[in-house]
């Protein structure tokens, strides 16, 4: 932190000293008549941005020495203040001008994401990550969630922009582009600043090669897009059928059922991730790639990992992340389901697998609320590890609903107990719609506690989209964000202690 002077006239972006902050923002109060969040004072490079509201909007304020706004004196120093709306053209000018607001490439640091179905949660997902030494991803939305509630890569992009200098976070973010399938999802996202692109490949894995008869599989095999993956079956048998591999100290062997059941299950998602890899490389932007096979039948064995990565590597693929499918069940919303040992000893290997192909990050996906597993990944990926919430934040939001808006929330309830069997069908969930907490049954209970319910908590879940979007939004997210609005610190709060207990242990 820096004192003003120091900090207009340095050329890296910091945060007004605390001694400062607070007078700052009473004197920034007094000349535009908003509520001046002290601790969003924070720019460089001559300039100091900050972050006001008045009732439930928010604008941002420019303060710099070129006379155009209003004159104001700030810490004894005259400065000129524009009022900016929080609008798209804001958004885009900011993350221009000031680099802080703008996502980075984070590489093969200890991440956390941090999906914002809502568009208002960013405040308290850095105060989550503050002091843990993992480096968050503010702006990540997949296409499918953003498609459910009906938002832009634009509008995901700016919100979290807005998030950022609300809390005055210079520390730097990442953004992800989540579970993309096709070039044009690309496109979409890339155009709205997003820098990591996580390719889903899920459509081209086949997840019948576990149990096929070895027939079927030499079938299989010689129909594989041969062309694409730029080799033939018996040259892919041949480099790796019968091979001991020392992997990062783990000694492994392909037989050749192995490999025939490898390539055939993911074959042809090996060659769309190559594709996808260079239609994104041929935009000449700086980005990065991760790739997810999370949301497929069956688990990913660590020679199936290792031929993916092989694979991808000798095709020229370069990646920073690969979430592979893991053993035991990763349903949304609640903790792992499954045989921790046996995960810890999985983990393990696919940790090797990573280590030998530049030690790229180990991504959990469908990683909220599984915290029984978060230190043995801390532990084995020594660093190397991203960890993906999204519905996780919407949950808390509906939480901090529930401690101030009883009524809508045990609406919402209702509401969502009406979609669930019809919202669960892309999901991998196991709710059982009798056993999800009843509306009238809440007035002998303490309604944010029912959220902590296996049943009800998936209900709400899965549910997300149907909820945000009823009757074009008028019917439940209008009150929501006026909800949310008029009570931020709580929801803050709400947020900032749940994520809390998924980042804390992945630090150092």
């Amino acid at each position: 932190m820096k004192k003003l002077t120091e900090l207009l006239s340095g050329d890296e972006p910091a945060n007004l000293a605390l001694t400062e902050r607070d007078a700052v923002a009473k004197t920034l109060s007094a000349a535009s008549s908003l509520k001046v969040y002290p601790q969003s004072s924070c720019g460089g490079k001559g300039v100091l941005y900050a972050m006001g509201r008045s009732g439930i909007e928010k604008t941002v304020l420019r303060l710099s020495s070129a006379n155009d706004g209003t004159a104001v004196k700030v810490g004894g120093k005259d400065m000129f203040m524009q009022k900016l709306p929080c609008n798209h053209e804001t958004a885009v000018k900011l993350r221009a001008e000031a680099s802080f607001l703008a996502p980075k490439l984070v590489g093969t640091a200890t991440s956390g994401g941090c999906g914002d179905r809502l568009g208002i949660a960013t405040p308290g997902h850095i105060q989550a990550i503050i002091g843990t030494g993992v480096v968050p991803y503010l702006a990540q939305q997949s296409i499918r969630e953003m498609e459910r509630t009906r938002r832009t890569p634009d509008q995901v992009m700016d919100c979290a922009t807005f998030g950022v200098l609300e809390a005055g976070w210079v520390g730097g973010f990442g953004s992800d582009a989540d579970h993309l399938k096709k070039p044009e999802n690309v496109d979409y996202t890339m155009a709205a600043g997003f820098t990591m692109f996580t390719i889903d490949p899920g459509d081209h894995v086949d997840n019948d090669a576990d149990k096929l008869p070895e027939a079927d599989l030499r079938t299989k095999m010689s129909a594989l897009p041969w062309d694409g993956l730029e080799t033939s079956a018996k040259e892919t048998l041949s480099r790796y059928s019968g091979k001991k591999i020392d992997v990062a100290g783990l000694d492994l062997t392909f037989s050749e059922e192995d490999i025939l059941r490898a390539a055939v299950k993911y074959g042809k998602a090996v060659n769309h991730t190559v594709m996808m890899y260079r239609y994104i490389k041929g935009k000449g932007k700086p980005f990065e790639l991760e790739m997810s096979v999370d949301e497929t039948d069956s688990p990913t064995t660590t020679l199936e990992h290792y031929y993916f990565a092989s694979e991808l590597r000798r095709l020229g693929a370069e990646w920073i992340g690969l979430a592979p499918r893991f053993i035991g069940r990763f349903e949304k919303g609640v903790d792992y389901i499954g045989d921790i040992p046996a995960f810890e000893k999985a983990y393990i290997e696919h940790c090797k697998v990573a280590e030998a192909f530049g030690n790229y990050k180990l991504s959990i996906h469908s990683g909220s609320d599984k915290f029984s597993i978060y230190p043995i990944c801390a532990k084995h990926a020594k660093g190397r590890v991203h960890l993906k919430t999204a519905g996780t934040s919407y949950l808390e939001a509906l939480r901090t609903v529930a401690c101030v808006n009883e009524p809508l929330f045990l609406e919402i309830l209702a509401f969502a107990i009406g979609r669930y069997e019809e919202d669960k069908k892309s999901y991998h969930v196991s709710a059982d719609l009798a056993k999800v907490i009843r509306p009238e049954a809440c007035k002998h209970l303490n309604a944010p506690d029912i959220l902590d319910q296996f049943d009800t908590r998936q209900a709400f879940h899965v549910t997300f989209g149907s909820v945000l979007t009823a009757d074009d939004g008028k019917r439940f997210k209008t009150a929501i964000m006026q909800t949310l609005r008029e009570h931020e610190e709580k929801h803050y709060e709400i947020i900032a202690k749940h994520m809390r207990k998924h980042f804390a242990p992945l630090a150092g």
